[in-house]
């Protein structure tokens, strides 16, 4: 593996665990609402 591989993938993976540590939470309370109408 490349150095230069990581340096350009870091960024990449940290903004990406952001978003999903953001958005998560959001997610799962949408989903747990839509399967309690289903219900």
């Amino acid at each position: 593996m490349d150095w230069r591989v990581l340096i350009v993938l870091l960024p990449v993976l940290l903004a990406g665990g952001w978003a999903v540590k953001n958005i998560l939470p959001y997610a799962l309370k949408q989903l747990q609402t839509a399967l309690n109408k289903i219900k």
